[in-house]
């Protein structure tokens, strides 16, 4: 009870039935704050504290690590929003 906590949360947001608005935000949590976040709708990680605005400009620096965060878009949330959308559909 008396240590760190870390952990990631990510979560996709939407709120049209074809899933054009569809966000993908990924929360680099430390002791329940926030410390880095990248969100779909700004295409980069953001900072939130001192390790966390260091964290984010070395991460914003790989081409490839942005280039994998901005798929999580179409491989994970509109991947997975399809697969339960068609599962209420069909119980319906």
């Amino acid at each position: 009870a008396h240590g760190y906590y870390n952990s990631r949360w990510n979560k996709c947001i939407h709120s049209s039935r074809d899933f054009s608005d569809m966000v993908f935000i990924d929360n680099y949590i430390f002791n329940k704050d926030v410390v880095v976040q990248f969100n779909s709708t700004v295409g980069e990680f953001v900072g939130y504290t001192e390790l966390g605005v260091s964290s984010a400009r070395n991460w914003n620096s790989n081409p490839s690590q942005l280039q994998s965060e901005r798929a999580q878009v179409e491989t994970f949330c509109k991947h997975n929003a399809e697969i339960r959308q068609a599962a209420i559909a069909d119980k319906t």
